[in-house]
């Protein structure tokens, strides 16, 4: 069976992200990382909605924000979400790292500082933002 084209899409993302901060494209590794954390959290989403059933219009309304914070409360795994925050110190940083990223981050210039403290609070194995969302895909 094939992965779900918003989980792969999370994977892709931060793959690409990785090879423009090798290549010292720091703007656009900075853009498409926070858009893998985007994927993860819409892949949890789309988990929840039933192939037999129609999808309350304001859940599809909502699922086509940016928002991370927002996406979050959409998951259902909001509650843990938070319980996370207060017992994994490394998940907690890297979540306040990860939440700063919007949409609107590809109007901005980003550091190499910058881009790769994102990539790997994405990205890191201990509290890491992307294998936390992939428990619930």
């Amino acid at each position: 069976m094939t992965k779900p084209l918003l989980e792969l899409l999370a994977i892709e993302r931060l793959k690409e992200s990785r090879l423009l901060l090798d290549q010292k494209c720091f703007n656009g590794a900075y853009y498409l990382a926070g858009y893998a954390v985007e994927c993860a959290l819409k892949a949890c989403i789309a988990k929840q909605i039933n192939s037999h059933e129609i999808p309350s219009k304001s859940l599809i309304n909502d699922f086509y924000t940016h928002d991370l914070e927002r996406l979050i409360k959409l998951t259902g795994i909001e509650q843990d979400h938070k319980r996370k925050i207060k017992s994994d110190p490394d998940f907690k940083i890297n979540w306040s790292i990860v939440r700063l990223w919007t949409e609107g981050a590809r109007y901005k210039e980003w550091t190499d500082i910058q881009a790769n403290e994102l990539y790997n609070a994405i990205n890191n194995q201990k509290g890491g933002i992307l294998s936390w969302t992939q428990q619930y895909w």
